[in-house]
C-alpha cells in the first residue's frame, strides 16, 4: 500500500496511491519546539509562520494564491517535535503543489518588514490562548511536568521573548535545524510512484544535503507536584498527569488502549459514562497520551463545579485501582480491540489525517504499517499486557495535579 524511497540529499519519500480526485502532500520536518536553543521559546513556531512571508521567487500573496487560485490550500503547524507544511489540491496540480512546498521550505527569505508584522500576529495568538483556560492549563501543566527542559516550553513562546527575536535567529535556526535527513515528503493521491519520484527529484533533490549533527536533550528529571491557581472562571478546571512510554517503547499500544478505555474519544469511555452520564459532575472529561522520542505523558482533564472536583478525583483514581487490580475479561478486551480497530478504520478514510500519520511513521520508524498490520498488533494485546502497563503507569502517588479555580 505504501511506497518508500530516498533522495540523494537524505529526504525520504512515502506515497500511497488512492483513486480520488483530491490529493494531499506535505513536508514533515523532525524539528519542533524542543529543538530550540535556550531563550528561544517560540522560535520554531515563529519560523513556521515566516515560511509563508516571502521566498526568492514569491511574495506572501503569490504563495497563498498559488494553490488557492485552483481551489487548493496550503497549511502548516508546529508541535513539540515536528514542523509540517501540507497542501491539498486536485490531482492535476501535483507538480504545482510540490514546487510550492519546496519553495516555501527551502527558499524562504524571511523579510524584515514581514517579520515585524508577524510578531504582532503571534502575540495576538498568544493572548487568544490566554483567554481559554482549557488551553492554558495544558500548556502550564507541560511546563511543570517537564521542568527546565525543552519539552516543557510553550510552543507559542512568550511575549517577552518574541519581542527580543531578530530575523537572523530564524535564518540560523533553519540552516541548523531544518536537516534534509530529518525530512519526509509524504503523498496521498492518484499519481504513480515513478512519476512522483521524478517530480521530487526535479524540485526537492536540487537542495543540498544538510545532515543533523546535534542530539536532542533527553528528559530525565521526573517530578510530582500539586498546584492551585486562582482564575476568574465559572468552573473549576483540573488536570492530573504523569509520565508514560516513548514512541520507541512497545508497551505504548496497550497503554494507548487504556487511554482509549478511560476517557478517549468514545462517548462510552469509562470516565465519561461515570462522571458525565451517571453523576453529572462534568460536561467535559478527556484523557490524552502523548509520546515523544524519549518519554511520554498521560493526562486527564476535566471541568466541574468547584464543590464536585474532589469526589470526581476520587472516582478517577478508583478506576485506576480497578484496572491495576483485576484483569479485563475476554469480552471487555475484545470490545476494546474492536473499538480501536473501528476508530482506526474510520480515521483512515480521512486522507489528510493519514498523510501526517505515514509521514511521521517514516520519519520515526522508516516504515509504515498497513491497516491489516495495525489490526494484527492490536489483536496480539493480552489481558496481562493491559494489567502490566496499568500497574506501571496508573499509580496515584506518581500523578501531578494542577487546578484553576
Amino acid at each position: 500500500m505504501y511506497q518508500i524511497s530516498e533522495l540523494s540529499n537524505g529526504i525520504r519519500l512515502v506515497h500511497k496511491y488512492v483513486d480520488s480526485d483530491v490529493a494531499h502532500c506535505g513536508i514533515i520536518i523532525n524539528t519542533g519546539s524542543r529543538d530550540e536553543d535556550e531563550n528561544q521559546s517560540g522560535l520554531a513556531h515563529f519560523t513556521e509562520h515566516m515560511l509563508f512571508k516571502g521566498t526568492k521567487h514569491r511574495k506572501t500573496f503569490h504563495i497563498l494564491s498559488r494553490l488557492e487560485d485552483v481551489g487548493g490550500e496550503i497549511d502548516a503547524y508546529t508541535s513539540k517535535e515536528e514542523t509540517c507544511v501540507t497542501a491539498s489540491f486536485l490531482n492535476e496540480f501535483y507538480e504545482r503543489a510540490i514546487e510550492l512546498l519546496n519553495d516555501v521550505v527551502f527558499n524562504s527569505t524571511f523579510p524584515e518588514r514581514e517579520f515585524e508584522r508577524e510578531r504582532e500576529v503571534i502575540i495576538d495568538e498568544i493572548n487568544s490562548y490566554k483567554d481559554s483556560p482549557v488551553d492554558t492549563i495544558y500548556d502550564l501543566f507541560e511546563e511543570m511536568i517537564f521542568p527546565k527542559h525543552p519539552l516543557g516550553r510553550n510552543i507559542l513562546g512568550s511575549q517577552k521573548l518574541l519581542k527580543k527575536f531578530k530575523v537572523d535567529e530564524i535564518r540560523t535556526f533553519v540552516a541548523k535545524k531544518y536537516n534534509t535527513d530529518q525530512m519526509v515528503f509524504a503523498s496521498i493521491g492518484k499519481i504513480k510512484f515513478d512519476r512522483l519520484q521524478k517530480l521530487c527529484k526535479k524540485y526537492l533533490e536540487q537542495n543540498p544535503a544538510n545532515y543533523r549533527n546535534y542530539k536532542r536533550i533527553e528528559f530525565n528529571n521526573k517530578t510530582v507536584f500539586e498546584k492551585k491557581i486562582a482564575r476568574k472562571t465559572h468552573q473549576l478546571h483540573c488536570i492530573i498527569g504523569t509520565y508514560a512510554y516513548s514512541y520507541k517503547n512497545p508497551k505504548r499500544l496497550p497503554f494507548f488502549m487504556i487511554n482509549n478505555l478511560l476517557a478517549g474519544p468514545g462517548m462510552n469511555s469509562r470516565l465519561n459514562l461515570l462522571l458525565r452520564e451517571k453523576k453529572g459532575f462534568s460536561y467535559n472529561i478527556e484523557s490524552n497520551y502523548t509520546n515523544y522520542e524519549d518519554t511520554g505523558s498521560f493526562t486527564i482533564y476535566f471541568s466541574s463545579d468547584k464543590n464536585n472536583h474532589e469526589i470526581a478525583l476520587e472516582l478517577i483514581f478508583k478506576e485506576f485501582s480497578a484496572l491495576k487490580s483485576k484483569s479485563l475479561g475476554t469480552l471487555q478486551l475484545n470490545k476494546m480491540k474492536k473499538q480501536l480497530i473501528g476508530q482506526l478504520a474510520i480515521a483512515n478514510e480521512i486522507h489528510s489525517n493519514v498523510l501526517m500519520g505515514i509521514g511521521k511513521s517514516v520519519l520515526v520508524y522508516n516504515n509504515v504499517e498497513t491497516l491489516k498490520e495495525m489490526y494484527s498488533e492490536i489483536e496480539k494485546v493480552t489481558e496481562s499486557d493491559i494489567l502490566e502497563v496499568a500497574n506501571e503507569i496508573l499509580n496515584k502517588d506518581n500523578f501531578s495535579k494542577l487546578i484553576f479555580y
